[in-house]
């Protein structure tokens, strides 16, 4: 008999240095928000990679910040939990990155009981001296890590960090249906996918003062019928996102309409509304209803 593997793989880091990419790249689907800002991911995303013998849970955790309001405490819970029960722990760090911007969150990588990958992501922006000091200067740094140099976009060395990490995960049965992609219900995707085309379209504060909530999801034979609002806490950022005569939120439409029927493998008829929604933010009410209650 074949042993069955299956652990928890838990992906931590500093924001955008490309966390999100390495785990859609482990899971080939697209799971988890990527844009070039920073603090994209909000939630904890469970991504499934079945095998026949193995069953890896990778949790795409939000970058790491010093939390500045309620939302972000939130997101730093979600940081918190992913110590908590990872059985391979991933801490990613981009070329030219000298430190995490938490102190406590460093100390806790550094004494882990737990199996540490470090990863150095970006490597393809860099050159083979640059690249030997970095990896000098993690081993110094983390000396309970093993440390790959990778690039997750262009996937040079993921195959040896997968093969790595079913390596060291522990004998299990699987935790979750070996033909589930995710722990996320379907209008989470939706959401995501919406809020993936505002932070590519919209600049400064808005994406961060934005939030959608799919009201219906109606999935008939040939077509997904969702009605989506995009809520935003002032009146100027509603007419910022709408655009003029519509155009901007249009936009944002078509693109995500295209990517949820990529997503779903069928026809997609998407309602967008834009509603103010006044300092959802900082409201603990608000913030367990969009799922942040870590």
């Amino acid at each position: 008999m074949q042993k069955h593997k299956a652990g928890f793989v838990n992906i931590i880091g500093n924001p955008n240095v490309g966390k999100s990419t390495l785990m859609n790249a482990f899971v080939g689907e697209k799971l988890s928000i990527i844009t070039s800002k920073a603090q994209t991911t909000r939630h904890r995303i469970l991504g499934i990679v079945n095998g026949d013998d193995f069953q890896m849970i990778l949790s795409d955790t939000p970058g790491i910040i010093k939390p500045a309001y309620q939302l972000q405490e939130s997101m730093m819970g979600f940081v918190k939990s992913a110590f908590e029960d990872a059985d391979v722990l991933i801490y990613m760090v981009e070329i030219g990155e000298k430190e995490l911007k938490d102190e406590a969150f460093f100390n806790k990588i550094v004494h882990s009981k737990i199996p540490v990958l470090l990863l150095i992501n970006k490597i393809d922006k860099s050159n083979q001296e640059q690249l030997e000091e970095q990896v000098q200067l993690w081993a110094q740094k983390v000396p309970n890590a093993e440390i790959f140099a990778i690039s997750a976009l262009e996937g040079f060395q993921v195959k040896e960090v997968f093969d790595k990490i079913i390596e060291l995960l522990p004998e299990s049965p699987p935790f979750y249906p070996k033909d589930q992609l995710t722990d996320k219900p379907e209008r989470f995707f939706v959401n995501e996918t919406i809020r993936e085309k505002i932070l590519m379209h919209y600049k400064k504060e808005i994406p961060y003062s934005v939030e959608v909530d799919t009201e219906e999801f109606f999935e008939e034979e040939n077509i997904i019928r969702m009605r989506a609002v995009i809520m935003v806490e002032r009146d100027t950022q509603k007419g910022i996102i709408i655009g003029h005569k519509g155009e901007a939120l249009k936009r944002v439409g078509v693109e995500s309409r295209k990517d949820l029927e990529k997503f779903f493998g069928k026809q997609v008829h998407l309602e967008l509304y834009v509603k103010v929604n006044k300092n959802w933010r900082s409201d603990a009410r608000q913030l367990r209803r969009f799922g942040y209650d870590s």
